[in-house]
């Protein structure tokens, strides 16, 4: 699977922008991508979410960056090679849309499926299979990453967010989870918890 991070200039698809993606191949976790890109015409930009990745709109905007298009297919070449695309990541579906209306906005053909695999959910089943009551708030689930991240052992995500370490902490997490072993040198010095 791919474990792929997106950071946009907001939550629709349709309206905002992927501002750089990072993805990794979970089989070969050495194999890694990163681009940062410069957003479409007319898309729309909110101020927090350039808060959140850490972005100014002179950079998201600056010409002597690559095209969102050039970006999305560097992507697809980098996932050219790779034997299972299906996405994966924290917020899964986010991620796979923007992806998807990014392609689809300039005419390239979606391959990567629409399942996705997301540790939210194998967070949560991890917590009700150890017989405790996830993190509620607001009377629903509130497991983020962050959350995630403290189960498995390991720091919250630096702030603000970068797309190619989001993708290697959601990896670890899923290696953790999964096979209750480390994935990536970097994080071998976070211990694993006993329960996993």
């Amino acid at each position: 699977m791919i474990i792929v991070d997106v950071e946009t200039t907001g939550l629709d698809p349709s309206k905002n922008s992927i501002v750089s993606i990072g993805a990794l191949d979970f089989s070969k976790p050495k194999n890694q991508f990163y681009q940062e890109c410069r957003i479409f015409d007319g898309a729309e930009v909110s101020q927090k979410a350039l808060e959140i990745n850490g972005f100014s709109e002179e950079e998201i905007k600056n010409s002597n960056k690559k095209t969102l298009e050039s970006a999305i297919l560097e992507f697809i070449k980098w996932a050219e090679d790779i034997d299972d695309k299906t996405l994966a990541g924290e917020n899964s579906s986010f991620d796979r849309d923007f992806l998807k209306a990014s392609m689809e906005r300039y005419g390239l053909r979606w391959e990567f499926g629409y399942r996705t695999v997301d540790l939210h959910s194998l967070g949560f089943a991890h917590y009700i299979k150890r017989g405790r009551i996830p993190p509620i708030k607001d009377r629903r689930t509130a497991i983020s990453l962050d959350k995630i991240l403290g189960y498995v052992g390991m720091p919250e995500e630096p702030k603000p967010h970068n797309a190619l370490t989001g993708a290697k902490m959601e990896a670890e997490a899923f290696s953790r989870l999964i096979e209750g072993k480390p994935l990536l040198e970097e994080f071998k010095k976070y211990l694993i918890p006993y329960y996993l």
